[in-house]
């Protein structure tokens, strides 16, 4: 790394003090405990600033600075979304026009929001199905028509405008930081950060967070070069970069101490913990560094204990609809739930066999099971528990001689898909049943149909409310025991309703 690269930000840095809280206020430093940890961990609130992330600060600064330094009028940009806002928030509050490229798969808030902050100061150009097919039609436009190109992240300006995260941490905080866990897509914000917190801390240790399927900057410092990377998975869509930065790499190659990388599932359950603690929800990307923390509490013994621990929120500029998808990960992220798949003869009461003689103090979270031999059923249960019920009841299996797999991170699983054979099923039955969501209710609807019935379909998942909902397939071996199934099951817990026969037969034609 060159001495004028560093002099260069040394001087930036100051000047970006001076510039960005016109059109922001610093976002609060605030304590937090996420399940009785050993530590004292601090959060940076980034997705409280003015666009719910801490682009804006570099991308105003960017935008001010090459617009005084002679740059064009008009600037162009491109993002999956939160440097879009930055930029489009600045160039309205400084007159200027921007053209914003983003990916044709942009998530459609961030889009709007764009429009929002940027008003009739903005054009949104979609363009690509990824960040860098728009990055690449920004940077031909600019070499077109000569307007100004704002970096994301690889740009001294950019980078000065994100050390103010730092600053203001430094200004904030009676004492230095132990530890902080930055995460990193580009590497602007975690570099400029990194940087100035050693300014004034040289003894904190920088963790670098990465995405285990976006990690190119580890993989750039582990070749002592940038490195792109041929693709990389999205889940969290702000730090989504094949390449960091040629800046970028210099600053992260010597100021972050360590790298690590967390899954979709840990950064998952990061954003749980988050809710649980303080009810902030954030976008994946900006919970990729309490993800981080848990994980390095829980692979570095003591290291952590009685330190004090620093990581940003990063953004909350988040698709509503992706909170399904977080929810079904955070589980297994944790390391709270896991997905069995068990094998067990197909006849009546097998199921209700086995949750009563291994499963009776286990909470079952969900039940997926599709008919696909006449002789045998390999149902998957999943189980939330703690690591010592899950090691007994793998223990009490294998004691009984019952055959399982532990499938929690299986493709199948990850879809939810269900294989079934519908030429098996024998008088089958559609219903959706709903029953008391509390231990005991669903198996007490069992054991009370267990003489008279099969189960050939069932698909039930926790969903959090007071009543639990499925959908199963009952089939009989005569028109009597489906007239007793019919009697026992309206004085049951449990409530239900047979399924139309549209839907009946969309699921037979499977």
């Amino acid at each position: 790394m060159t001495n004028t690269l560093l002099e260069q930000l040394y001087t930036e840095i100051p000047k970006a003090r001076d510039e960005i809280y016109k059109i922001g206020d610093p976002t609060p430093l605030e304590p937090i405990t996420l399940n009785g940890e050993d530590f004292d961990l601090y959060i940076k609130r980034e997705d409280l600033g003015p666009i719910n992330a801490y682009k804006w600060r570099g991308g105003y600064n960017a935008v001010l600075n090459h617009n005084r330094n002679g740059g064009s009028d008009i600037i162009v940009a491109a993002s999956a979304g939160n440097h879009a806002q930055g930029v489009a928030l600045a160039a309205r509050k400084l007159g200027l026009q921007a053209k914003i490229f983003m990916p044709l798969a942009a998530p459609l808030m961030k889009q709007k929001a764009v429009q929002n902050h940027g008003g009739d100061h903005v054009e949104l150009i979609l363009s690509g199905d990824n960040y860098n097919a728009a990055g690449d039609a920004a940077k031909a436009y600019v070499k077109e028509t000569g307007y100004t190109y704002i970096h994301p992240f690889d740009d001294i300006y950019t980078m000065a405008g994100q050390a103010m995260i730092a600053d203001e941490i430094i200004k904030n905080s009676d004492t230095p930081f132990d530890y902080a866990f930055l995460q990193i897509g580009g590497g602007g914000m975690a570099g400029a950060t990194a940087l100035w917190l050693k300014k004034y801390w040289p003894n904190i240790k920088i963790i670098g967070v990465e995405g285990i399927e976006q990690a190119s900057m580890k993989a750039s410092v582990a070749a002592g070069a940038p490195v792109t990377l041929d693709n990389v998975d999205t889940f969290c869509d702000g730090t989504a970069v094949t390449r960091p930065g040629d800046i970028t790499f210099q600053i992260c190659s010597n100021y972050i101490d360590e790298f690590i990388t967390v899954t979709n599932e840990e950064v998952s359950s990061a954003i749980q913990s988050l809710w649980n603690a303080k009810r902030i929800i954030p976008e994946p990307s900006g919970a990729m560094g309490v993800a981080g923390v848990k994980q390095y509490a829980q692979t570095h013994d003591t290291a952590l204990t009685g330190k004090k621990i620093l990581t940003i929120i990063c953004g909350a500029n988040m698709d509503f609809s992706k909170l399904s998808l977080i929810a079904g990960k955070s589980a297994a992220g944790s390391a709270t739930r896991k997905y069995y798949n068990i094998q067990l003869p197909e006849k009546n009461g097998a199921l209700l066999d086995i949750l009563e003689t291994h499963f009776t103090d286990l909470n079952v979270a969900e039940f997926m099971y599709g008919k696909t031999h006449p002789t045998e059923a390999a149902q998957t249960i999943a189980i939330d528990g703690t690591l010592k019920e899950f090691e007994t009841l793998e223990s009490n299996l294998d004691l009984a001689g019952i055959k399982f797999t532990d499938i929690t991170l299986n493709a199948d699983i990850r879809y939810q898909v269900i294989n079934y054979n519908p030429a098996l099923f024998q008088d089958p039955l559609f219903m959706t049943v709903q029953f008391p969501e509390r231990k005991g209710a669903l198996r007490d609807f069992l054991r009370a149909i267990s003489d008279v019935t099969s189960i050939c379909y069932f698909n039930y998942a926790y969903s959090g409310e007071a009543i639990g909902r499925a959908l199963m397939g009952f089939e009989f071996l005569s028109p009597e025991n489906r007239q007793k199934f019919l009697d026992i099951s309206q004085k049951t817990v449990a409530s239900c309703k047979e399924v139309n026969p549209d839907t009946v037969s969309r699921i037979l034609k499977h």
